[in-house]
C-alpha cells in the first residue's frame, strides 16, 4: 500500500481532482494503475476517492461533489437522532434549478430531493459529521419536510421523529410555525403537534 498516497489524499479530505493528482506527480498512467490495484475509484468523471482499509468517510465526497447540497429528510433525522433507522442513501436537497445529471453516480449513494428556489434556502443550518462540516436542514424545517411528504415516509419512522422532536430540548415553537407558513404546512402542524406545542 501506498503511505505517501494515504497522506496525500488525507490532505484532500479522501476526494481529489485530477488536476491534484497530475499537480502531485499522478499522471494518467499512474491514476489509471491505482485504479485498477484498488487503490483509488473514480467516483464522476475528474474526482476520485482513497480506496485504502482505512478509506475516509462518504462526507468528503459529499461536499465536494455537492458542495450546495443540504441533508434533509431521512439524512437530517438521522443526524438529529429522530430515527434508528440508518437511511440506505445520502438525502440531499438542491436547488430545482440544478443539473440532475450530476447525481449518476455509484458512489456514494445520493437520493437528490429537487427544491424550488424560495424554498431551497429555509432552514439551513452548519452541522458536523465526522469532524467534517456539513450543511443540513435544522429540526424544524425537517420535521415541515417530514409532514409535506407524509405519505412518502414509513409510518413508523414518521411517529418516531415526530414524537422525539416533540421530546427534544432544543425544538423551537415560534420557528416551527415560522417555516410551517412559509412551506404551507400550517394545518398538518397545527394537526399533528398542536396539542404538545
Amino acid at each position: 500500500m501506498d503511505e505517501s498516497l494515504k497522506t496525500l489524499f488525507a490532505e484532500h479530505c479522501g476526494v481529489m481532482t485530477t488536476a491534484e493528482l497530475k499537480g502531485a506527480g499522478y499522471y494518467y498512467k499512474k491514476i489509471k494503475r491505482l485504479m485498477e490495484e484498488g487503490e483509488i475509484e473514480q467516483v464522476r468523471r475528474g474526482y476520485y476517492r482513497y480506496l485504502g482499509e482505512d478509506a475516509f468517510s462518504d462526507i468528503p465526497t459529499l461536499t465536494a461533489l455537492f458542495p450546495d447540497g443540504v441533508l434533509c429528510m431521512e439524512s437530517a433525522l438521522d443526524y438529529y437522532g429522530y430515527t434508528d433507522r440508518t437511511p440506505s442513501s445520502w438525502n440531499l436537497a438542491v436547488d430545482s434549478k440544478s443539473t440532475r445529471t450530476r447525481f449518476y453516480i455509484d458512489y456514494p449513494k445520493v437520493k437528490p430531493h429537487f427544491i424550488r428556489s424560495d424554498r431551497y434556502h429555509v432552514g439551513i443550518a452548519d452541522g458536523e459529521i465526522d469532524g467534517k462540516p456539513v450543511k443540513v436542514y435544522d429540526r424544524e424545517r425537517t420535521i415541515c419536510d417530514l409532514l409535506l411528504h407524509r405519505n412518502k415516509v414509513d409510518g413508523e419512522v414518521f411517529n418516531t421523529a415526530i414524537q422525539r422532536y416533540i421530546n427534544d430540548p432544543e425544538k423551537m415553537k415560534a420557528r416551527l410555525m415560522k417555516y410551517a407558513k412559509l412551506l404551507h404546512v400550517e394545518k398538518k402542524v397545527r394537526e399533528v403537534l398542536g396539542i404538545w406545542l
